[in-house]
Formats: C-alpha cells, structure tokens, sequence
C-alpha cells in the first residue's frame, strides 16, 4: 500500500426498528497510510458540518481491534474492540458527551492494494441502548481504478 491513499468510510446507525436504519453517513477523502509493530495506520482530516475549522483523525487497525481518535473542535478516542464495552467522552465544541461503545465485531482484511475493515457495536449513553452501529472503512492508494464501493 502507497503513502498516499483514498479513505472510503461508510457509518451506519439503526436507532429505532420499526423505522429501520437511518440514512448512512459517507465520506471520500484522501489521507495517509502508514504501517507500523502489526498496526495500520489511517491519517485523514474531515470537515464537519457546522465547524469552521477541521477535524484531524487518526485510525489504528489490528485483527479484532480498532481505535479513532479525533483532535481539534470534537476531541475523542473512542476504542473498538471484539466482545468488550469501552467509555469515551466525545467533546464538542458545544460540550462533553460521556458514550459506551460496545462492538460486536471487527473484521479485517487486506491485500496488496486494498485494506478493509467492518465494525459493528452498539452505542450507549447514560446507561442506555442509543443505535446499532456499522462503520466500514475501506483504503486504497491514491489513483487506483475501481475505488467505489458500499455493496453491502
């Protein structure tokens, strides 16, 4: 895998079953990809909506794990990791939002020029069931042809 990379990232949220899942959230960006002691590394910077300046990320893969931190406005390291619940504070510029992500699964694979990872978990505030969640990310190097998905 090339330095240079296109960061596809897909999240899921279902919060009320009668409803089905809300509308995914998506995100095309380019970033940086490192691989270091058996440990992908995801360097990316995201605009959010309703923030004059950005958000810098920083994801870390490894089989059965994945970890996001956020720096800048929305502050956050949130851990995902198979069969365990993990706390987080989630602080925006609006103020600190205490959540408990409880993930169900992380599946990893990798090719030469392909890394792929889905997370399922539940998120929890207060003591209580929010949403199910998925996150698919999904990095290619920069440039390469057949970069869209979103399949599944």
């Amino acid at each position: 895998m090339t330095k240079e990379v296109l960061i596809h990232l897909k999240g899921m949220q279902t919060t009320d079953e009668t409803h089905g899942p809300d509308e995914p959230l998506e995100l095309i960006t380019t970033g940086e990809y490192y691989y270091r002691n058996d440990t992908h590394y995801l360097l990316y910077d995201e605009q959010m909506e309703g923030l004059d300046e950005p958000v810098h990320n920083m994801v870390k893969i490894r089989p059965g794990h994945m970890e996001v931190r956020k720096k800048g406005p929305v502050q956050t390291n949130m851990v995902f990791e198979e069969e365990k619940q993990n706390l987080t504070c989630y602080q925006t510029p609006y103020g600190p939002i205490q959540m408990e992500i409880t993930t169900t699964g992380v599946n990893f694979g990798e090719e030469e020029e392909l890394l792929e990872v889905k997370t399922e978990y539940v998120l929890g505030m207060n003591g209580q069931k929010v949403a199910d969640c998925r996150m698919h990310i999904r990095v290619t190097p920069k440039g390469s042809k057949g970069t869209t998905f979103f399949e599944s």
